[in-house]
């Protein structure tokens, strides 16, 4: 039994999970309370929240899964990539748990957990494409195996949450950005305005061409922006329909493209953006056309939850000393 924590940005996680992928717990607690009001993440204020919660979180674990610490085999944490404040404190609760309850430790890559997450709920054969898009990041991996992937593209800027959190607040929509401009983009247009597709080429819609399966999310929001500027009076659920579309063309087109290219029959989402029922509907439709199968986590499996933490954990099984630290920036690697 694995014992996984997940602290890597503003939510605290904890969750029991069986060497062999069975769930018995996931607690998580949002500080969306905490930075509303700043329309996003504070660093400072999110590690500090993350001190206060995590031995209730890690206790309300335990007690959902109606088990002790006899029961634990070994603790599972983030190691990265995140806030460097939040990730030190859940590693930090891993190593402390490591130590007096004489458990392995195993760290685990934050973007690794979300590309393998629909594993928790679907019995996936191998390979898959997956795309993990969230507030940091959106990468399209090649799965093969559980041990070996391949990363075929990611964004060179802004991921696709970063620019869903930056439109939200030109819009005055609040804080988090993606369900803001979900929920506003329901009574709007989404062929009201023309916002580019960056990375895709030509105009008619599914038929763009594409250089590399890389994603740029900076100009679109930079659109939007000018868009206001210049109309000032522009209805605001059309633009945020309009932009949504926008990004949702751009994360389809070139997953399914990928799919295409390496034959592979299986696309797997992950990562908050993933939770967008405007996407999910549009890769349905998409891979209909190419006799495509797509697997989209549940909500509290597409957003950040230790859950996923422990699953990759209990595939790697790759123990650490004590003296492991936090990265920020930690690398993808590839195990094959």
């Amino acid at each position: 039994m694995i014992l996984a924590i997940e602290t890597s940005c503003d939510d605290t996680s904890a969750a029991l999970v069986s060497a062999n992928g069975e769930l018995y717990s996931s607690v998580v607690s949002s500080q969306h309370d905490v930075h509303k009001k700043y329309e996003g993440v504070v660093p400072e204020l999110a590690s500090r929240r993350h001190c206060e919660v995590i031995t209730v979180i890690i206790r309300e674990a335990l007690e959902q899964a109606e088990l002790d610490w006899t029961d634990v085999d070994a603790v599972a944490a983030t190691q990265g990539p995140g806030l460097i404040g939040s990730l030190l404190v859940g590693l930090a609760a891993g190593k402390a748990l490591s130590l007096r309850f004489d458990l392995p430790l195993i760290p685990v890559h934050h973007i690794e957990a979300h590309a393998y997450s629909a594993e928790l709920e679907y019995e996936l054969k191998y390979p898959y494409v997956t795309l993990v898009a969230s507030g940091g990041h959106t990468i399209i991996f090649l799965v093969r195996s559980s041990r070996d992937y391949e990363v075929l593209g990611q964004t060179r800027d802004d991921a696709a949450g970063e620019a869903y959190d930056k439109v939200a607040k030109l819009l005055a929509l609040g804080y988090p950005g993606g369900p803001a401009i979900e929920k506003s983009a329901r009574d709007g247009d989404p062929q009201a305005i023309s916002f580019p597709r960056p990375t895709l080429t030509g105009s008619k819609r599914w038929n763009w061409r594409i250089e590399d399966f890389d994603f740029s999310f900076s100009g679109l929001k930079t659109a939007v922006y000018y868009h206001l500027n210049e109309n000032p009076d522009a209805t605001r659920a059309d633009v945020a329909a309009s932009f949504q579309r926008s990004v949702n063309d751009c994360l389809v087109h070139k997953t399914v493209e990928a799919a295409r290219k390496y034959d592979v029959p299986r696309i797997t989402l992950g990562g908050g953006v993933a939770a967008n029922s405007a996407l999910q509907e549009s890769f349905r439709q998409r891979a209909e056309n190419f006799d495509l199968e797509i697997f989209v986590p549940s909500l509290q499996f597409c957003t950040d939850n230790a859950a996923m933490i422990g699953y990759r954990a209990g595939q790697l099984n790759k123990t650490a000393d004590l003296d492991l630290n936090a990265d920020p920036n930690l690398p993808l690697n590839p195990l094959s």
